[in-house]
C-alpha cells in the first residue's frame, strides 16, 4: 500500500468519525452560530443619540470624510487666495508655537509634536476636500502631507525654514530650504481631479494635548485643545492669483477662541493677521485621519466578528475531545491497529479537524459580516472603510485562526489525554490573554507583551485599520491595534501549534495506547 493511499484512507476514517458523532457536529455548528449571533447581538445592543437643542441632528454626529471615504479631522485656520492653473507659493516660517489652558487660566506654552504651521494647496475650503500641505511641525520637522493619510518626512527642523509648494496639473511638489537659496526636494504627490482653481495659502493648527494614565485597572485619559501660532514672511506667489489679497477661514470650525483654547484672555485668537513683516496665523484642530478607539461611534469589520473568540472556545472543546475521547473509550487502540504509523493518524486527525473548522468558521464569518453590517447601517453608525483585500484577509484570517487553534487543541489533547486539561490549557493560552488585553484591565505595555508571546497574538489577523505615524493616539489592543502584524501574529500561533504537534507525535510514538 502506497503512503499516499494509506494517508487517504486515514483521512476518510477520521472524517467519518467526525461527521458521525453528533456531539462534534453540534459543537462545530454551535461555533458558527455563536460567531453570527454574538455579532448581531452586539450590533443590535449598540446605540447612540446626538441632537441639538431643538432636536435636530447635532453637528459631528457623522465624521468628515476624506477623498477615499475615510473619516478625517480637517480643522485649521487658513489664510488663502485663489490660484488658477499652475503656480507656486513660497513662504518662510519664522516661528511656530502653541499654547493651552487646561484649567481655564492664562494660556501656557504647549507645543505638541504634531502642531503644524505651513503652506497648503487645497481643492476648496470644504472639510475633507483633497489637499497637499508642506508644514513645519512641533516635533517632527518638515512634512509633506496629502489627502490626510499621506506623509513624507523632510529634513529641516529649525526655524526659520523656507517652504515651497508648486502645482503642475494634478501634481504638487514640495521643497524646503534653510536659506531660501538652496532647495531640497521633500516629495511630489498626485491629487487626482484637482480643479483648475484651488485655494492656496498659509495655515496653522494644533491637536489636543492628551494625557493617558495607565494602571492595572486599565487606562484613563484627559485631553484639552491647544492653539498654534505660526508666523510667515518672505511670501512669494507665482502664477495666476486673481484675488490679490488674503481671506481668512476656519476650516472645519475647530475649537478655540480669543486668547487661546477655552475663551477670552491675552494672546492671539483663531484666525490670521497681516503685519508689516508678513502674516501670522493661529488655529486649533488637526489635519489627519481619525483613529479608531474606545468609545468611538465608528464600526470596523473585525467588530462584526466579535463572536470569534466565543466560537473558538467551542472549537477547542470539539478538537480536544476528537482525540481524548478515543483514549477514554479505548478506541485509540483500534485506530492504531488499523494504521500502525501513529504519526499518520495524528496528521490525518489534524487535517480533518483543521479543515472542518476552517470551512465552518469561514462560512460563519461570510454570513456574519454582511448581516452585522446591515444592522450597523440601519442604526446610523459610521463604518470605517477598508479595501476589499483587507476585508477578505480579516474574514479568511479569522477562519484560519480558529482552524490552527483547533489543531493546537488536538495536539495538547494527544499529550494530556484528558479533555478538561487540554481545553483549559488552550483557553488559558489563547482566549484569556486576548480578553485581558482588549478589556482594558491591563496597562497597554503588558497587553502588548501578552499579544506578542502567547498564541493570542494570532488575533492580529483581525486588525483592519492602519496605524498612522502622523497621528498621536493610543494604538493599544483595547483600541483594536495589535503589536504584531497580521502575518507575524498568526505565525506565533502556528509556531506554538508546530511545537505542540511535534511533542504529540513524539508522545504518541513512545507511549502505549
Amino acid at each position: 500500500m502506497s503512503a499516499r493511499h494509506g494517508f487517504g484512507q486515514a483521512l476518510r476514517a477520521e472524517w467519518t468519525k467526525l461527521r458521525t458523532v453528533r456531539g462534534w457536529v453540534a459543537g462545530l455548528v454551535s461555533a458558527a452560530l455563536v460567531i453570527v449571533l454574538m455579532g448581531l447581538f452586539a450590533a443590535a445592543a449598540s446605540t447612540f443619540s446626538c441632537s441639538g437643542p431643538d432636536g435636530e441632528p447635532c453637528a459631528g454626529a457623522k465624521p468628515t470624510t476624506g477623498p477615499d471615504g475615510e473619516p478625517v479631522i480637517d480643522d485649521f485656520s487658513f489664510a488663502h487666495q485663489a490660484m488658477t492653473g499652475d503656480g507656486s507659493i513660497t513662504a518662510r516660517v519664522t516661528s511656530l508655537t502653541a499654547v493651552s489652558s487646561s484649567d481655564g487660566r492664562a494660556p501656557v506654552e504647549d507645543t505638541q509634536p504634531w502642531t503644524k504651521g505651513g503652506i497648503i494647496v487645497k481643492a476648496s475650503t470644504t472639510p475633507g476636500s483633497p489637499y497637499a500641505a508642506l508644514t513645519l511641525t512641533g516635533g517632527h520637522g518638515v512634512r509633506l502631507q496629502h489627502n490626510f493619510t499621506g506623509d513624507v518626512a523632510g529634513t529641516s527642523r529649525a526655524t526659520p525654514t523656507w517652504l515651497r509648494l508648486t502645482r503642475s496639473g494634478d501634481t504638487v511638489t514640495g521643497h524646503e530650504s534653510s536659506d531660501g537659496a538652496t532647495w531640497r526636494l521633500v516629495g511630489a504627490v498626485t491629487l487626482p481631479g484637482l480643479p483648475s482653481t484651488v485655494r492656496a495659502g498659509l495655515f496653522a493648527t494644533s491637536p489636543h494635548h492628551e494625557v493617558i494614565t495607565e494602571s492595572f485597572a486599565g487606562a484613563s485619559g484627559t485631553s484639552y485643545p491647544t492653539l498654534a501660532t505660526a508666523s510667515f514672511d518672505r511670501i512669494d506667489l507665482e502664477g495666476s492669483w486673481p484675488d490679490r489679497e488674503w481671506v481668512g477661514d476656519t476650516v472645519g470650525g475647530g475649537p478655540g477662541g480669543r486668547g487661546g483654547p477655552g475663551g477670552q484672555g491675552a494672546g492671539p485668537g483663531v484666525g490670521f493677521e497681516e503685519t508689516a513683516d508678513g502674516v501670522t496665523v493661529s488655529g486649533s484642530g488637526n489635519i489627519a485621519p481619525v483613529v479608531a478607539g474606545r468609545g468611538g461611534l465608528g464600526k470596523t469589520v473585525e467588530g462584526r466578528l466579535v463572536g470569534a473568540f466565543a466560537g473558538l472556545i467551542a472549537v477547542v472543546v470539539v478538537a480536544a475531545t476528537f482525540m481524548t475521547s478515543e483514549y477514554r473509550r479505548g478506541v485509540i487502540r483500534t485506530s492504531l491497529s488499523a494504521d500502525p504509523r501513529r504519526g499518520r493518524v495524528l496528521a490525518a486527525k489534524s487535517v480533518v479537524i483543521g479543515g472542518a473548522t476552517f470551512v465552518t468558521a469561514l462560512a460563519a464569518a461570510l454570513v456574519a459580516v454582511p448581516l452585522v453590517r446591515a444592522v450597523e447601517v440601519d442604526k446610523g453608525f459610521f463604518l470605517f472603510p477598508v479595501p476589499t483585500a483587507t476585508g477578505l484577509r480579516v474574514v479568511v484570517g479569522t477562519a484560519a485562526l480558529l482552524a490552527v487553534a483547533a489543531v493546537l487543541s488536538l495536539a495538547v489533547g494527544t499529550v494530556l489525554r484528558r479533555s478538561a486539561g487540554a481545553v483549559t490549557v488552550v483557553i488559558v493560552a489563547i482566549v484569556l490573554p486576548y480578553i485581558l488585553a482588549i478589556a482594558s484591565v491591563l496597562p497597554a505595555g503588558t497587553s502588548d507583551w501578552l499579544l506578542r508571546v502567547t498564541p493570542a497574538a494570532a488575533f492580529a489577523v483581525q486588525q483592519s485599520l492602519p496605524e498612522y505615524q502622523q497621528v498621536t493616539a493610543s494604538y493599544a489592543p483595547a483600541d483594536g491595534y495589535f503589536p504584531l502584524s497580521p502575518l507575524g501574529g498568526f505565525a506565533v500561533l502556528c509556531g506554538y501549534t508546530a511545537v505542540a504537534l511535534g511533542v504529540a507525535w513524539h508522545v504518541l510514538r513512545r507511549r502505549d495506547a
